[in-house]
């Protein structure tokens, strides 16, 4: 580790240093990211991006793919790097690594294929009346210069070669990386990955950049600069309102891509509790605790209706998160932000605590709350992520009132129904009212583990994520950094190559 920012192929040193607050092991200085920094790798990409924007599919297939290579070829060392400053055990770490690699093999075969451009011909008639039609030509083109900020949850696949560098490379767009302070190392050595994919393929050295943190004034520059045409971003909703305020607020304002919050409500409906609710109890118990419930996608609320069989479904909650361990969080503000979340669940009169777990330094346990539907709705913090495991249990009189609770939540990246045969008046009568909160809509499932596919949605309304109609897992997510462009009467030899 050099500790040094990645700026159009070069490794170059800020000003000043921080340091690493690994989880094991002694911490590592860096130098700080600075705005000059940003502004150098912007005029690069921008440079880039009149070759790589212009290239042929098949060659930025080929840099994916090599991407991939590099980084797989780094696995051992990623792995050592990234356990010791997130405390991810090995397995969640090697896990990433080929989800990273898969979706960015995914994207080089996506397009490929070529669906993605969306091209579309009309042909001309010259003898229409009353007036002739042109020849009209319509296809998708890349932005420009796109920022990727890194998560803090997912070191590898949301994060400097994560969804949204791949989505962004792919669709022929050059990337300045902004790296997350939680993870540096890991961070600098894909990086490292990247670069070496580019030289080996022979690119423009502006395609990727990687600037270490250097607090907000790193962040701000990148989301300001006239070259920037878009910015993906996952982190938390304060910082990302921050980002998307002054990508408004722009001369020229920009899309900004964030994904933000969502506490993945879950619906269980009688039918279902009657028939297997322990069942369901100890899926939620394992959804709520993975990864010690560091997920976007983690189900932290739970709707059931009154009666016997929400009690044993409660009870057998309680019991499986009772067996749980506790687990390391992947940085110190982090488990200081879940402490204060759980404070302020539980300092709110008519929450029941049902399971109080540890919460000592970066090692946390389950919490899980009770609250009944009129609490919960008189006190709308109980419908905000706390990012760890805690769960809240709404229990309602009956699950007819489910559709006005479902009714007063903010966007969700998913919502989740627990349904039986007998429950299928009451789940028809819920749909429609989650298809308008949330980006993806489960049965009889839970929400951790998103699929890297074509037909995923990783996204919903505000503030799940910033752009309702987008998504930052899957194929899809490509279209944020295209924009269709006509072409009237131009012949096929003046056409971009696509």
């Amino acid at each position: 580790m050099d500790g040094k920012s990645l700026i159009a192929g070069e490794w170059t040193a800020g000003e000043g240093t921080f340091q690493s607050a690994p989880a094991t092991g002694e911490p590592v200085n860096y130098t700080k990211g600075t705005p000059e920094l940003v502004a150098r790798a912007c005029v690069a990409a921008e440079d880039a991006f009149w070759s790589y924007g212009y290239s042929t599919r098949e060659s930025r297939a080929a840099f994916l793919d090599k991407v991939a290579d590099e980084i797989d070829a780094r696995g051992e060392t990623i792995t050592e790097i990234g356990c010791a400053e997130t405390g991810l055990p090995s397995a969640r770490l090697e896990g990433e690594r080929g989800r990273t690699i898969g979706q960015l093999k995914l994207f080089a075969n996506h397009i490929r294929k070529g669906d993605y451009l969306d091209y579309r011909h009309d042909s001309a008639l010259a003898d229409r009346q009353p007036l002739p039609r042109p020849d009209i030509k319509m296809v998708q083109r890349p932005i420009g210069p796109v920022a990727v900020f890194g998560a803090s949850n997912f070191p590898l696949a949301f994060s400097t070669a994560g969804g949204d560098t791949a989505a962004a490379l792919a669709a022929g767009c050059p990337v300045i990386a902004k790296g997350h302070p939680a993870h540096p190392g890991t961070g600098e050595i894909v990086a490292e990955a990247i670069d070496a994919a580019r030289r080996g393929e022979g690119l423009h050295p502006g395609v990727f950049s990687f600037v270490h943190d250097g607090g907000n004034a790193v962040g701000a520059a990148l989301v300001q600069d006239p070259f920037i045409k878009a910015v993906g971003f996952t982190g938390s909703l304060r910082g990302g309102r921050a980002l998307f305020d002054l990508c408004a607020a722009r001369d020229e304002p920009i899309p900004f891509f964030g994904e933000l919050g969502s506490v993945n409500p879950m619906f269980l409906l009688p039918e279902a509790v009657k028939a297997r609710g322990a069942e369901i109890a100890r899926g939620w118990a394992a959804s709520l605790t993975m990864g010690a419930g560091q997920f976007c996608t983690n189900p932290g609320l739970a709707f059931v209706s009154d009666g016997s069989d929400a009690e044993a479904f409660i009870a057998e909650t309680v019991n499986a998160l009772g067996e749980s361990v506790a687990q390391t969080m992947l940085t110190d503000g982090i488990a200081q932000a879940f402490r204060n979340g759980r404070d302020k669940v539980s300092s709110i009169p008519g929450v029941e605590t049902l399971c109080a777990g540890v919460a000592d330094h970066r090692s946390v346990g389950a919490f899980l709350y009770r609250v009944s539907a009129d609490t919960f709705e008189a006190n709308p913090v109980l419908a905000h992520e706390v990012f760890g495991p805690l769960g809240i249990v709404v229990v309602a009189d009956t699950a007819k009132t489910f559709r006005s609770l479902a009714g007063s939540l903010e966007g969700q990246l998913t919502a989740t129904l627990h349904s039986d045969g007998g429950d299928a008046r009451l789940a028809a009568d819920l749909l429609p009212v989650l298809e308008r909160k949330a980006g993806r809509i489960i049965l009889n499932g839970f929400p951790t583990g998103v699929e890297v596919a074509d037909s995923m949605v990783h996204g919903g309304p505000f503030p799940a994520s910033t752009n309702f109609g987008a998504t930052s897992v899957g194929t899809l997510a490509i279209r944020r950094f295209l924009r269709p462009v006509c072409y009237q009467n131009l012949p096929d030899e003046m056409l971009p190559t696509i």
